[in-house]
């Protein structure tokens, strides 16, 4: 066996070492997926339909509009109905009250009874309608939301998540009375008509009524919106640091860092409240003055309606009604001044929502292929991140054979976290791709791969819930036989078993009572739950003692038993012992890479070069 120095292909370069001949990549197989010749082996899964987010949105607003439609209906006949009781005192007033006629009194009052008790019912209906319209929105989109945040969280920042607080906002806002404000505006000049039907003056008092108030509306939008969205953008950022001292709490009380925490908390929602008080002073003061045009109207509707009814031209109890139907036609547009705010959240947060679900990528039906033996290849890897030009993986290219075992090793920012990310299809590559059974991770179903994938990331979290849930990866259907067997292939079943409650025992969301090397290993249970053919470790044995590190072995000797490819990712040399080969990345490039003991041989000849160099 000899050692050859020679450059890969592409920009990878590094010392190559000569494998033995049994070690070589096989033929490409001709079964589908990847499969052994004659055909697959294992049966299919089920095939899953396409996750559309956009689809899902337009699903949900075509819903939310059908039903806004309804809502109009039922709206017109509630402001119709309204106008009963104006009516009935203008009857009163100028028929009943003259002619003393008992039977018409009667009469009128229950006609005008049921008109009320119709037009309350029709109300009745149209909120019923909204608030299942609301129900409805939040289980059409809840899903669909989670899903696209999720997808969107590993190329962004988290805040994703915050989505569904939006979705939130807008089902208040569809129960809300703002909108029904906003509903009954557009039947405003119906009551316009009825007034100018009693008299043109009174009529055109409330319609310069009326555009006053637009134009208050007009400027009050103006004046707000901007400190509005200085306030939710200032609460965001709080919301923010609040979840971050949530998830770093040992930390901030360990190293005293409560009042720096609390004083960056304190100054986004500082800002926050100081903004919000500035927007909310000006909407109050303008809602005051569009509440004061609307009395100055009914006052100014009696006046000269007394005036016009001295002059023979109407009646008292016509003016009497027209005054309560001016204070119905402008009280919605009030209504929607004073719940302006909360429009422009509803506004925002619907904004929010449709920039997620339309820029998510929508994950198509893919042919579901037979299960895959855990062939790897890595082919031309390149990773710049969005935004950058620092290129983190630069062109890699290496190859495993089912049940290989790869231990990979570099100095820290070397790029092996984010080759650990690549090979379970978190993170996708610039260029280049990764393919397992020669078929590339994108082209595979998303929940197929994950099923067949393992994977133990650096910084490990648990689910709160059972141990038994953790390694069965919060799955229904995962049997007690599947989760023992995951357990006993990473290792791990003795030391549940020593904890009170075994199994059952109930970890928190940061893990407790769990110590970290205990949540590392009932994380690699995890990754061996269900017929996992690759699995990827990303420093296991970070929190690990002597019998942890002796337990991962056995456990990695396990899955090469299992016929489970695994690749290593560790600055420990003890698990270099347990792998066939080894990679070595500096800066991004395959520096060596070959069967291990050549490739620590070559370590250890270089070790003692800069030695020498350095006497």
């Amino acid at each position: 066996m000899r050692i050859d120095k020679t450059a890969t292909d592409g920009p990878q370069s590094g010392d190559i070492i000569d494998q033995p001949a049994n070690n070589a990549a096989p033929p490409a197989a001709t079964g589908s997926g990847g499969g052994k010749n004659g055909g697959p082996t294992t049966p299919f899964h089920k095939r899953i339909g396409p996750d559309g987010f956009a689809d899902a949105l337009n699903m949900g607003v075509r819903a939310v509009r059908r039903n806004i439609a309804f809502v109009m209906l039922l709206t017109l006949g509630t402001n119709v109905l309204i106008l009963a009781i104006p009516i009935y005192l203008f009857q009163i007033s100028d028929r009943v009250l003259t002619s003393r006629s008992v039977d018409t009194l009667i009469m009128l009052t229950v006609v005008i009874v049921g008109a009320v008790l119709v037009q309350t019912i029709l109300d009745a209906l149209r909120r019923f309608i909204l608030m299942r319209s609301a129900v409805e929105v939040a289980a059409r989109l809840g899903a669909p939301i989670l899903s696209a945040a999720a997808h969107a969280s590993l190329h962004g920042n988290g805040r994703e998540y915050q989505t569904l607080a939006d979705l939130q906002q807008m089902r208040g806002f569809l129960v809300s009375g703002t909108l029904i404000s906003f509903l009954d505006v557009p039947f405003a000049p119906l009551f316009v008509i009825v007034i100018f039907m009693v008299h043109p003056h009174l009529g055109s008092i409330v319609i310069i009524t009326s555009l006053v108030l637009l134009v208050i509306a007009v400027i009050n939008q103006k004046m707000t919106a901007r400190p509005f969205a200085e306030a939710n953008s200032a609460q965001s950022r709080a919301n923010m640091h609040l979840d971050s001292m949530a998830r770093n709490s040992q930390i901030i009380n360990a190293l005293a860092m409560v009042p720096e925490a609390v004083r960056i908390w304190g100054k986004d929602t500082a800002t926050s409240l100081t903004a919000q008080v500035h927007a909310q002073d000006r909407n109050i003061i303008f809602a005051s003055m569009s509440r004061a045009a609307r009395l100055l109207t009914q006052i100014g509707m009696l006046g000269w309606g007394a005036n016009l009814a001295i002059q023979g031209e109407i009646t008292g109890g016509m003016v009497i009604a027209a005054s309560i139907i001016a204070g119905r036609a402008l009280a919605p547009i009030e209504g929607s001044i004073e719940g302006w705010n909360s429009f422009l959240l509803s506004r925002a947060a619907y904004g929010r929502i449709a920039d997620l679900m339309r820029r998510s990528r929508s994950r198509f039906e893919r042919l579901v292929l037979p299960h895959p033996e855990g062939r790897l290849d890595v082919e031309r890897l390149l990773y710049v991140p969005g935004g950058t030009k620092q290129v983190v993986l630069n062109g890699l290219s290496f190859h495993l054979n089912p049940g290989e075992t790869l231990g990979v090793i570099g100095n820290s920012g070397a790029g092996k976290t984010t080759l650990g990310k690549m090979l379970v299809g978190s993170i996708l590559p610039t260029s280049g791709s990764v393919r397992l059974d020669l078929m590339d991770l994108r082209n595979w179903d998303p929940r197929q791969l994950g099923e067949c994938i393992g994977y133990v990331p650096q910084d490990v979290q648990l689910f709160p819930g059972s141990i038994k849930d953790n390694i069965g990866r919060m799955r229904d259907d995962a049997t007690d036989a599947d989760i023992h067997r995951a357990a006993v292939l990473a290792d791990v079943h003795e030391m549940i078993a020593a904890l009170p409650h075994g199994y059952e025992t109930v970890v928190a969301a940061d893990g407790s009572p769990l110590s970290g090397g205990q949540k590392q290993r009932v994380a690699l249970a995890r990754a061996f739950f269900g017929d996992t053919r690759l699995l990827v470790l990303d420093e296991p044995n970070a929190n690990l003692d002597a019998a942890g590190d002796r337990a991962l072995a056995r456990a990695i000797e396990h899955a090469k038993q299992s016929k489970i490819t695994v690749v290593v990712i560790t600055q420990k040399p003890s698990l270099l012992k347990v792998v066939d080969k080894i990679m070595m990345i500096a800066d991004g490039n395959v520096a060596l890479f070959g069967v291990r003991d050549q490739v620590l041989q070559k370590l250890a000849e270089r070790s003692t070069n800069n030695q020498e160099i350095t006497k």
